[in-house]
């Protein structure tokens, strides 16, 4: 916790420097141990305004993602099943606009078995 704290607050002065705000509530960070603290919840102060909190799971994040990929899938359904266009067409579809949404961010997830399934 020591270095996560002592490296935001290099971030922090060195965005300062260069004109740049940090903000706090788009850090992510996660406690990756075996111990038993693993899964508790931590926060880091950084300066007056500055605290990051580590979120216990990412259960949450996942579940967002999918209901604003459902929300997608619904503004787009009429197009997915318009015999007007071709399968391909489809396809592109869903790769551009509906898989961004629901895997956005996906690379910082630790997942676990109850998240797979």
């Amino acid at each position: 916790m020591h270095t996560v704290k002592k490296n935001t607050v290099a971030l922090l002065v060195a965005g300062k420097e260069i004109g740049l705000e940090v903000n706090a509530d788009k850090i992510k960070y996660m406690v990756m141990s075996r111990d038993q603290n693993a899964g508790q919840n931590h926060s880091i102060k950084t300066d007056n305004r500055t605290t990051l909190m580590n979120p216990s799971s990412n259960q949450k994040e996942i579940k967002s993602r999918v209901k604003s990929g459902n929300a997608c899938y619904h503004l787009v359904q009429n197009l997915l099943f318009s015999s007007l266009l071709s399968k391909n067409t489809k396809i592109k579809i869903y790769i551009t606009t509906i898989l961004p949404v629901v895997l956005y961010g996906c690379e910082t997830w630790s997942l676990t078995l109850r998240n797979i399934g």
